[in-house]
Formats: structure tokens, sequence, C-alpha cells
């Protein structure tokens, strides 16, 4: 197992999909409620928002340390970064899996040779693209 880095603690209470999230260090408290195209409420955080969230930040920052190390002025060419995460039914039949996609525009992006191969470049570096690969080191236990 790697060297553990930083660890964000956050817990779920009510109902998972409509309750509430809060991390431990007290910087995160939110309603979690299932969007409106799931026949929720809205108006509210989801798990895919949140994971979306989570993966357009890591991928931007991911990115900018790409651009960097290659000598790109990050300034000229800051990046954008979109990520959607879809829920989806899972092809077995039995509950759902998550599908999603990151989106990256430039500025300047026209002037920026090498823009397909940061992209691919900081997609291989993202930890969270990793764990969406399947490279995560996950457990679920009892407490």
């Amino acid at each position: 197992m790697a060297e553990t880095l930083y660890t964000a603690t956050v817990t779920s209470t009510g109902g998972g999909r409509d309750g509430r999230v809060e991390s431990a260090c007290g910087d995160l408290a939110l309603d979690v409620r299932p969007p409106k195209e799931l026949g929720g409420a809205g108006g509210a955080a989801n798990p895919e928002l949140l994971f979306a969230a989570a993966w357009a930040a890591c991928f931007n920052g991911a990115l900018q340390l790409i651009m960097k190390n290659a000598g790109v002025d990050v300034a000229k060419h800051q990046p954008t970064v979109t990520a959607d995460a879809s829920l989806n039914r899972d092809p077995s039949g039995v509950g759902f899996r998550i599908s999603g996609k990151v989106t990256v525009v430039f500025e300047n992006q026209d002037q920026l040779a090498d823009a397909a191969d940061l992209v691919a470049k900081a997609h291989a570096f993202c930890p969270y693209s990793k764990a969406v690969r399947g490279e995560f080191d996950g457990e679920a236990v009892l407490g």
C-alpha cells in the first residue's frame, strides 16, 4: 500500500442519497438529495455532483502541475476543467454504475500545440482519474 499523505473523513447520515454529509474537520457540511431527474426534490448536492466536483478540481490541479513541468505558461493557457459523472443502470441488470468524462478547454488553446498531450498526461497522473480506471485501494468494513 502507498504512503498516506492526507485522509479526508466524511460521514453520511440520514437517508444516504437523501440525508447529510459532514467532514470531520468541519470544512464540509451539505444536505444531500436525489436530483429531480431521479425523482427527487433536487436543490441540494448529490453523490454524482460531489464526485464530478472532486474529479474536476483534482484533474485541474494535476493538469496545471503537468503544464508547469512541461514549461507551459499556465497564466497564458489557463485551463478550465469540466467533469461529468453519470449514474447508469448496470448492464447486468443489477444495480448501477458510474461513468464520467473530463473536458478541458485552455485559454489561447489554438496557440498550444501539445494541448491533447497535456490532457492525456494529466489523466494518467490525476489520482481521481486513476481511481475511475480501477486503481483504487478501497474497502468496506464494519465499525
